[in-house]
């Protein structure tokens, strides 16, 4: 095992009691099902064409340290399954532990409505210790909008608006209502992975296991 992935162990090992406080509550404040109704907008990020019939979702906050330390080990399980699978990102920003974490998925969100979602989210991960130091990273999240040629004027409005908060409040209680007790959380048709993998190899049992049909819960 190596020091990186030793230390990411530390990382959710002081974050658990925290993140299991925030879903609890979270759960114990929603009245009715946890499950999303007909009337959820969901967020439907996706990528790869998913031709043996398995799709991986990501439930993650972007200014979660475990989130990006899992950025490129799932940037390598895209890679190494290309269209065979489809993966998909939903938002659970943990804003209790993470203060920034809704407006970094909102930024996300808007820069989907003018295509550049997979663009901002690489983004906003690859520079996370930038803009989570910051105390208002709103001027940050601007600039990557220019960078990435987006309308600045319509990012800010789309970014402040009702119908991106919606889709994220939605993702969140899906990830509840699986649940999701921290991040990331992936799911694999369905059935959350009670397990995070650890490499890539442990990644693709997984996966494998789902395309031959002998999925387990792990």
């Amino acid at each position: 095992m190596s020091k990186q992935f030793i230390g990411v162990l530390v990382v959710v090992v002081l974050a658990l009691f925290g993140v299991f406080a925030l879903t609890k509550k979270s759960t114990d404040n929603n009245s009715g099902s946890n499950s999303p109704s007909n009337s959820d907008q969901l967020s439907e990020h996706k990528t790869g064409a998913g031709k043996k019939g398995v799709t991986l979702i990501e439930y993650g906050d972007y200014q979660c340290p475990v989130c990006k330390s899992y950025y490129p080990l799932v940037k390598q399980v895209q890679k190494a399954y290309g269209d065979d699978i489809t993966f998909q990102f939903r938002n659970f920003p943990l804003t209790q532990l993470h203060p920034h974490a809704f407006e970094a998925a909102r930024a996300a969100e808007a820069a989907s409505l003018q295509g550049k979602f997979w663009q901002m989210h690489d983004l906003l991960y690859e520079n996370q210790d930038t803009w989570a130091q910051s105390s208002d990273p709103s001027s940050i999240f601007d600039t990557y909008a220019g960078q990435l040629g987006l309308d600045v004027n319509k990012f800010k409005t789309d970014q402040a608006s009702e119908q991106v908060a919606s889709v994220i409040n939605a993702d969140v209680k899906a990830a509840l209502g699986l649940q999701a007790n921290g991040t990331p959380t992936f799911v694999i048709n369905g059935q959350k992975v009670e397990t995070n993998p650890t490499d890539l190899a442990s990644f693709k049992q997984l996966i494998d296991n789902a395309i031959s049909g002998t999925q387990t819960n792990q």
